[in-house]
């Protein structure tokens, strides 16, 4: 159902894109025709994904940590150097489940410098240019299922994915009528390398979440990745300011992702569970 030549001669980044979600989306972008930048703070994971990734069409790996503004508007700089970009798809995240009580606020300010700020960042970097040379563009996030009504035990995540919603509603009407689209996707749980194992940490937790689901499966990222090419492509161009869920109905069987694991886990489990110090990495 995709034309090959769906997104020829778009010019795309993709934040977090060197693993898991954004890695699945520039595979597929590539495919479909598109110029693709991939941006992380890891520039090795970042150089072998570019590398798999080349056979496929032309990528460029930019190392940026998107927490910084002036780190993306120095990497936005770079890009436009050679053309302006058509497509931003803020996928950077970090996560992890924790009892808020005892999160540090180093940990609290490492999810929302990277999903809240790091998607305003590159939001505004691209926006402004964007208006102040009339250049259409479209903005695609990643938010979750649970940012409309909360969840516990992944609080920071659920705050920031919930700015991230108001922020694509809010522009999506203030940016409209000037050329920029603005919608965002809502997966529920899809298998990735390192992200997956940080919110599913406990081996009972898989059960639970499969039995949540009203198909009784994970998403894959094929699955995602699909979607959000027909997000930026010019055939979705009638829709703006839309969170699309994708997630099996899952959430209609019972909101808040997480909620429940209060009733589940035990003492030891959550301290098996205990997030380490380190930051949560965004590809």
């Amino acid at each position: 159902m995709f034309r090959t030549d769906l997104l020829q001669d778009k010019r795309v980044l993709i934040t977090g894109g060197g693993t898991g979600l954004g890695k699945g989306m520039a595979h597929r972008f590539l495919e479909l025709g598109a110029t693709v930048h991939i941006c992380g703070r890891r520039e090795e994971v970042l150089e072998k994904t570019a590398a798999e990734l080349s056979p496929k069409g032309t990528i460029h790996a930019i190392p940026c940590d998107v927490r910084s503004l002036e780190a993306v508007e120095a990497m936005i700089d770079s890009i436009w150097s050679e053309a302006p970009l058509d497509i931003l798809v803020n996928n950077a995240a970090g996560n992890f489940i924790a009892r808020t009580e005892e999160l540090s606020p180093g940990a609290w300010n490492s999810v929302i410098g990277i999903v809240l700020m790091g998607t305003l960042n590159c939001t505004m970097a691209c926006g402004r240019r964007w208006l102040k040379s009339a250049h259409p563009g479209t903005v695609l996030s990643i938010s979750a299922t649970y940012a409309p009504v909360g969840s516990a035990y992944v609080v920071p995540s659920a705050v920031s994915k919930a700015g991230v919603e108001a922020l694509t509603r809010s522009l999506a009407v203030e940016w409209g009528n000037r050329g920029i689209r603005m919608n965002a996707i809502a997966p529920g749980p899809i298998p990735t390398q390192g992200a997956f194992s940080r919110v599913l940490p406990h081996p009972g937790l898989e059960k639970i979440a499969l039995e949540r689901n009203p198909q009784h499966r994970f998403g894959t990222v094929e699955e995602l990745a699909n979607l959000a090419a027909f997000l930026v492509s010019d055939g979705s161009g009638y829709i703006n300011g839309e969170v699309i869920r994708m997630d099996g109905g899952e959430f209609l069987q019972g909101a808040g992702e997480f909620s429940s694991l209060g009733r589940v886990l035990t003492e030891e489990d959550w301290q098996a569970i205990k997030p380490k110090k380190s930051a949560p990495k965004n590809g």
